[in-house]
């Protein structure tokens, strides 16, 4: 299976239909299906690492403001409670916690209701310890890569440019300091100058307009670590929304 990174933006996308939401289904048209899907997204950060280990992992709504449709969507997915307790076994040394409470964040469930819209790929979803430092995501998405060879399908949402204060909902293209920040970041997936994305604080001038908190950056980490040697990076839905959120999928292996 690929792994990817998507840039998820606003939980709108779930009751939309637009040219990032069609670009997630088409993905999913073109890969195989997947066994089970281990998803970790930046809505979920704990301290320690945590799986959701639910047979039936609740829809849940961690937002305000949006349309009553928006808050009306479930998405009942099943979970996967045996594959949760193998990634607890195979990841030990992370100390990873099972969670039978936790339900499918909207950084899961607005990206999935449009790949797998009929819910029935079973999900796990992973949570972020933001206690840790990048380099900690990166290798533990090394120790996921090899659940890829059995069918599981890593997505890992977020939006490498994230800035929630200077977004305008009017601006149509994107500023200066995202086109060269979006431009820095892509350049260097190319090259799998991985050191250089781990330590992203360094990577741009204007990296701390980008990313002024880490947790929508980071999911990025864990597809890069999962990465194979020999694969090439694909780029998607290559674009700034608003003016300071960028939509730019990436996606390692075949899709």
């Amino acid at each position: 299976m690929p792994a990817l990174f998507v840039g998820h933006g606003s939980p709108m996308n779930a009751i939309e239909d637009n040219a990032f939401t069609r670009t997630w289904a088409e993905l999913a048209a073109k890969m195989p299906r997947p066994k089970a899907i281990l998803c970790v997204s930046a809505h979920w950060q704990t301290q320690g690492v945590s799986l959701t280990s639910s047979a039936q992992p609740p829809t849940i709504h961690d937002f305000r403001g949006f349309p009553k449709p928006l808050f009306d969507l479930r998405y009942p997915a099943p979970g996967h409670p045996q594959f949760a307790a193998q990634l607890q076994s195979t990841l030990a040394m992370f100390r990873v916690k099972l969670d039978p409470e936790r339900g499918l964040d909207h950084g899961a469930w607005s990206v999935l209701v449009k790949m797998y819209p009929q819910a029935d790929v079973p999900v796990v979803q992973m949570s972020l310890d933001f206690t840790q430092k990048p380099t900690f995501h990166y290798n533990l998405g090394r120790m996921l890569a090899p659940f890829r060879d059995s069918g599981v399908l890593i997505l890992a949402t977020g939006n490498i440019i994230h800035n929630l204060g200077l977004m305008n909902p009017q601006q149509v293209d994107a500023p200066a300091w995202a086109r060269n920040v979006s431009t820095t970041v892509k350049k260097k997936i190319e090259q799998r100058d991985h050191r250089a994305l781990i330590d992203f604080e360094k990577l741009d001038p204007d990296i701390a307009l980008a990313i002024p908190s880490a947790e929508h950056y980071l999911p990025l980490l864990y597809v890069l670590g999962a990465q194979g040697e020999h694969e090439a990076p694909a780029f998607f839905n290559d674009r700034v929304v608003m003016g300071a959120i960028s939509m730019t999928g990436v996606a390692v292996g075949a899709v």
